[in-house]
């Protein structure tokens, strides 16, 4: 008996006979289903089903691998699309401009896929977000260049598990992972006009199929294998997806595939695309259909690929109706009802370039958020720049003013001082100015607030004094970091002191500008070894501070501000000194910690609390030199620019 087709679910879905093929096509008349052969030639099968825009068939006899497309007319001129919800591509994405109905066929088919897969009883590691430091990290250019990583391995995602990777991640205590996107990426047309490619990935043409170009022979089980061996490893995986605007661009852009199936699923201004992302489109989340897609979408990386959570690039366009932004939208209300994304991780990128589009401490709870006023500040304050005392100290303890420690660990801020849209670490303390040359555009492009200096030489420099203080720079932001109240967000290349030679905006730089630097120097590997243990002692350290901070339990700890002095500070020392120390106890009589900030140009000598018979230890010294203490261990010199972190185990009587 013929088996009868069905409208959802929507995609390509198999069955022991065959295939159920449905699409969301309000807009088309004339729809059919392409099924390619290996000479590329192609049968059409017109659809005559159709239930509320929802156009289905069933083809006996398809299976696993099959491509497919769909045409329509564009123009008048047939025109293949792929389907949004296609779950993988044949071949990486890439035409020569200009794109028209000719080219369309030309472009990777999507393919049919079984979902089926070994997952060897793995386990996703669930850690708690006060223990999650996210480690950000592209597929292709973590391991492009890592003569450790076989050849065959490296810049893919089977890389990402290759022995040497594991006994990195191990090395440097990392447990999560923030992948740059990995859904099929289309370049943009300026770039593929320039022979350049989108290399971060940020301009998604499929939503669920995992991007080609890092894979072997099939993305999806080599992604799957990377995950799932990853989990065994005790890392946990989040996702960098955009689901803000797609690679269709503008009015005047290619057509993919939403365009032609129905206007609506982009927000308009009478004829006009709405850009509030900057690449000519913005998808309407207030339009159910768009909102399925990408419900849809979030649902299939958690059971299919077991993701661990989502970092949402521009999602303050998430949460736009037309042109206002509501934590009350309809996505925010989806994922907080649905049971198979309301346990995951949720990290938002909280703005977009529309109106209202600053959004930082407004999105609903659960949602952690990206906060750049931590980073900003953080780097104002250590080139030494005055009146940031107040406002670093108010991002050490977390930026309570805009995440209530009554809501930790669940609005936790994600802290950071470096994102892949931006200076490297090393950068950051080599440039005074942005050099962006490489990327076409005359350095036009890129953020111009870098808050960055070189210390007297632009870029790399042989001078020993410079690049110790580069060093220390480096240090006393990875602790500052680290040792905040929140979760800390690090560049993998950070890691390695990878330099970008100064480029701040290298999203199209598939090259050694990008892929990461593994040749090690002695100041790299000391760097990479302190970080290490600095990323052991604020689990040990910091991290019951985080939980006794958090929620219900927040008011039964202890807060002092200090004078190197030991007594405590008054209000008009926020505004005159630039060395304080930062005293915290958990309960009445807990352990503490104290942070010796020396922010001058001169050793600042602090008198260490004494009055419950404290043992110091210190944990973290961003200065290369040994800590000086006196005999009696009541006072420390702490160098020009630095930080000394120190700890008391409280032993109950």
């Amino acid at each position: 008996m013929t088996q009868s087709s069905r409208p959802y679910p929507l995609g390509a879905t198999l069955t022991d006979s065959g295939c159920n093929f449905s699409i969301y096509a309000p807009n088309v008349s004339q729809l059919q289903l392409a099924i390619f052969d290996q000479q590329r030639q192609y049968t059409a099968y017109d659809i005559d089903n159709d239930y509320a825009g929802v156009k289905h068939t069933f083809i006996e006899g398809i299976s696993a691998g099959q491509k497919y497309g769909y045409i329509v007319k564009v123009d008048g001129e047939s025109h293949v699309i792929s389907d949004p919800y296609a779950k993988s591509l044949e071949n990486a994405l890439h035409y020569q401009p200009p794109f028209d109905s000719k080219a369309s066929f030309e472009l990777p088919k999507c393919v049919v896929v079984d979902d089926s897969f070994d997952w060897q009883d793995s386990s996703q590691p669930r850690i708690p977000r006060e223990e999650t430091i996210l480690f950000e990290t592209h597929v292709k250019g973590l391991t492009k260049l890592c003569p450790d990583v076989e050849q065959d391995q490296q810049g893919t995602y089977l890389g990402l598990i290759s022995k040497p990777m594991l006994d990195f991640y191990k090395q440097q205590k990392i447990n999560t992972i923030q992948l740059l996107p990995v859904a099929a990426c289309m370049h943009e047309p300026h770039l593929l006009n320039m022979d350049k490619v989108n290399y971060w990935g940020y301009n998604p043409y499929l939503f669920m199929a995992p991007d080609p170009r890092y894979a072997n022979q099939d993305a999806v089980t080599e992604l799957k294998t990377a995950i799932r061996e990853l989990h065994k490893n005790g890392i946990e995986i989040i996702l960098d997806v955009v689901y803000n605007h797609t690679a269709e661009s503008g009015g005047d852009g290619p057509v993919f595939n939403l365009k032609a199936l129905d206007e609506r699923f982009y927000l308009k201004h009478d004829k006009h695309f709405a850009n509030y992302t900057g690449c000519g489109n913005t998808v309407d989340l207030s339009y159910q259909p768009a909102l399925n897609l990408v419900m849809d979408t979030l649902r299939y990386w958690v059971s299919e690929y077991h993701i661990d959570g989502f970092r949402f690039d521009l999602a303050a366009t998430l949460g736009r109706n037309g042109d206002h932004f509501s934590q009350d939208a309809a996505f925010f209300r989806a994922i907080a009802q649905d049971p198979i994304l309301k346990d995951v991780k949720l990290i938002a990128e909280p703005w977009d370039i529309g109106p209202n589009g600053y959004q930082v401490g407004n999105f609903p709870f659960g949602w952690n958020e990206c906060n750049d006023r931590l980073r900003d500040i953080s780097r104002s304050f250590w080139r030494g720049d005055q009146g940031y005392l107040k406002e670093f100290a108010t991002r050490i303890m977390g930026s309570r003013d805009l995440y209530s420690a009554a809501n930790w660990p669940f609005k936790l801020t994600v802290n950071y001082i470096t994102y892949h849209d931006g200076y490297t670490l090393q950068d950051l303390v080599s440039y005074k100015h942005k050099h962006n040359e490489a990327n076409g555009e005359q350095n036009r492009d890129g953020h111009g607030d870098n808050r960055s200096d070189n210390y007297g030489v632009e870029g790399p420099t042989d001078n020993p004094v410079i690049n110790e203080l580069r060093e220390k720079q480096k240090r006393n932001f990875m602790a500052s970091l680290l040792f905040a109240f929140g979760i800390p967000h690090i560049l993998t290349a950070d890691v390695l002191s990878h330099t970008q030679n100064g480029n701040n905006n290298a999203y199209c730089q598939d090259n050694e500008i990008s892929w990461l630097n593994w040749q090690p120097t002695d100041s790299k590997q000391a760097f990479k070894t302190w970080l290490a243990e600095m990323v052991s002692a604020r689990q040990e350290y910091m991290v019951p501070f985080i939980k006794a901070f958090s929620g219900e339990k927040r008011n039964n700890n202890r807060i002092f501000w200090r004078r190197i002095d030991g007594r405590l500070m008054e209000h008009e020392d926020w505004n005159r000194l630039s060395s304080v120390a930062l005293h915290l106890g958990i309960d009445k009589q807990g352990n503490e910690l104290l942070y010796c900030i020396n922010q001058t140009n001169a050793p600042a000598r602090f008198t260490l609390p004494t009055e419950q018979g404290q043992q110091w230890k210190m944990i973290c010294n961003t200065d290369s030199h040994e800590l000086h203490k006196t005999i009696d261990d009541k006072q420390v010199l702490v160098e020009p620019t630095s930080l000394a972190i120190f700890h008391y185990r409280h032993k109950p009587a």
